[in-house]
Parts: C-alpha cells; structure tokens; sequence
C-alpha cells in the first residue's frame, strides 16, 4: 500500500475536494522534482507516493486550485 494512502503520514496534503486531477490537472506532478507525487485514478486526485520530500514547495505554489498544503517540520522552517 503506497504511503500516500494515509494522510497523516506524508508532509505533501492534497484536499480532495479541491483537487482537479479528475478535470486532467497534472501540475504538482509535473512540477515535483523528485516525482514522488502520482494522480489516483479511482479518487481522482493527487497524493504522495513516496515520502520523500524536499520541501521544495512547487506543488503548493504552482496548485491552480491551492489545493496542495506542504507541512514543513519546525526545525527546517
């Protein structure tokens, strides 16, 4: 089960309701440099496959919709 399925347990938050991955947006996708973000066809948003993130923040900043949230730790703030 990829660890992306549980919301709690990756720095990268999608809010399903307003992630337009169904309408065939692909922006934090694209924009990831580590390509650790995939598209879940059945919910049609996006999630973290892989916690392995940069916090890099271009898929909160580039999210047409603001539907990404990237949870920094405090001591890398």
């Amino acid at each position: 089960m990829p660890i992306g399925t549980h919301s709690t347990s990756v720095p990268v938050k999608v809010n399903a309701d307003k992630c337009i991955a169904g309408k065939g947006c692909t922006v934090c996708v694209d924009v990831c440099p580590l390509d650790v973000l995939r598209i879940d066809e059945a919910k049609n948003t996006a999630y973290m496959r892989y916690d392995e993130c940069w916090y890099c923040l271009p898929c909160e900043v580039d999210c047409p919709t603001g539907a990404i949230t990237v949870d920094i730790p405090y001591l890398l703030r």
